[in-house]
């Protein structure tokens, strides 16, 4: 599936179109990078910017830092029915700028909002180091991964 078959990014677009026609805004274009996906299956599937691969493709194995957590979220941690979640952050560069958000578990598909925010301003790993976790939250593995 591409961006630009979701209905938000369709809406984006069409907003920019109206400024640029009606508003006289000619530079008003939609930038169709780092645009959040998300699968509203069970578990919720999140993802945005680029996959390790693709990271891989672009800039050069040795330009390129995964990040990994894999761990049951405390809302299903003390039920029968764990879910466990997967998340990872795709970082290049020494400053280990992030370009890849990922993961797969309970929470997901509201979580992955703010993170994208994140990315689309140019976070760093360190950026996310010197975030203190909200406890207990899922969304805290993206700032704990060591």
């Amino acid at each position: 599936m591409q961006c630009s078959e979701l209905t938000p990014v369709a809406v984006a677009a069409g907003r920019r179109l109206s400024e640029r026609l009606f508003n006289n805004k000619p530079d008003e274009h939609l930038d169709y990078s780092n645009i959040p996906t998300v699968v509203f299956s069970h578990p919720p599937i999140g993802t945005v910017g680029l996959t390790e691969p693709q990271a891989r493709e672009q800039y050069g194995d040795d330009q390129v830092k995964v990040y990994k957590s894999s761990f049951t979220a405390m809302y299903t941690a003390v039920t029968t029915h764990r879910q466990p979640c997967r998340m990872k952050l795709v970082c290049i560069g020494p400053e280990e700028k992030i370009v890849g958000i990922h993961g797969i578990g309970f929470g997901m598909d509201e979580m992955l909002q703010g993170f994208a925010v994140a990315l689309k301003m140019g976070a760093t790993k360190k950026d996310f180091d010197n975030t203190v976790a909200i406890h207990p939250t899922a969304a805290e593995e993206f700032v704990t991964m060591r």
